[in-house]
């Protein structure tokens, strides 16, 4: 059976972090409103509140993970004490290249490792909107070690550096996923896949793009009339089944074209169409351009 997860994370092509270490002590208060990537904190030690722009504030303890795979704006702030009404802290680098926020002076209160990274995908847009928009992970040890391993390898001038750190970003963007609390997640892929109904619909659809489903056929997977598999489906995931598989095959054809090792017609045989012009037809009306013409345009970039 299919791993819809893992094949989308691998789709993304996760790259190029920017991954810090910042300690810091007495009260603080940083406020980012440039942010248009992925971000993740894993707090090391002590206790911070994290407000999202949008959604309630929380409060992160030592061991707790953050993973918002599209930002918006965001401020952390101390707990124990509060920050003052009106500071704005600035984090200062240190020669060890550890960043120190609040009092310069004296142990660190707080440390927290903080990373974002960007997707190479041209469907990030698409992919991203499936995935929850916010996971909390909370003592999981696993993902420290993840964290810690990225920010080193991408600070690292190694041999093949870029495919390590691409690879361990998809390790830690899979592991931060999985271990998330799936029955509370948005709707989104994950919490599809957790559900009894329509996770062996999604998990049908991605090993078998190539097969032309209907909707009663998937509804037998998932146990459920059309009309039931329509709406659950619709409400769960985000978007009906059949507008699912659409951006689903969709994406992956363009993924053989970019590659450039699949004629058309080929391509159209693996993500199910019947013939190279019904593909070519709603390749055009989903993407732009003809499938031709989009592979010809990518690999001349």
């Amino acid at each position: 059976m299919s791993d819809p997860l893992s094949e989308m994370i691998s789709l993304l092509r996760p790259q190029a972090p920017y991954s810090k270490l910042a300690e810091a002590s007495g009260p603080f208060r940083v406020r980012r409103e440039d942010v248009d990537e992925l971000f993740y904190c894993m707090l090391l030690a002590g206790r911070i509140c994290l407000e999202i722009d949008g959604k309630p504030a929380m409060e992160l303890s030592a061991g707790d993970f953050v993973l918002i795979p599209a930002v918006a704006a965001f401020t952390v702030s101390s707990l124990d004490p509060p920050p003052p009404p009106g500071l704005v802290s600035r984090p200062v680098a240190g020669e060890d290249g550890i960043f120190r926020i609040g009092g310069q002076d004296g142990p660190a209160e707080v440390q927290q490792l903080v990373g974002h990274c960007s997707f190479a995908s041209p469907d990030a847009e698409l992919l991203v909107s499936l995935l929850p928009d916010l996971v909390v992970v909370r003592g999981e040890g696993r993902l420290a070690t993840l964290a810690a391993l990225v920010r080193d390898e991408a600070r690292a001038d190694r041999p093949a550096r870029e495919v390590v750190v691409e690879h361990l970003l998809q390790v830690l963007l899979i592991e931060a996923f999985r271990c998330s609390e799936h029955t509370d997640a948005p709707s989104g892929l994950l919490r599809g896949l957790a559900d009894a109904r329509v996770g062996p619909v999604l998990r049908t659809m991605h090993a078998a793009p190539d097969r032309a489903w209907t909707v009663p056929e998937l509804a037998v997977l998932g146990g459920l009339s059309r009309s039931a598999l329509f709406t659950r489906f619709t409400r769960i995931v985000g978007i009906p089944p059949m507008g699912y598989l659409m951006n689903w095959r969709m994406s992956l054809a363009k993924h053989l074209l970019r590659a450039g090792r699949h004629s058309v017609a080929d391509v159209s045989d693996r993500i199910g169409y019947g013939s190279s012009s019904a593909f070519s037809t709603a390749f055009t009306r989903h993407v732009g351009q003809a499938p031709a013409r989009y592979a010809k345009a990518v690999r001349a970039e």
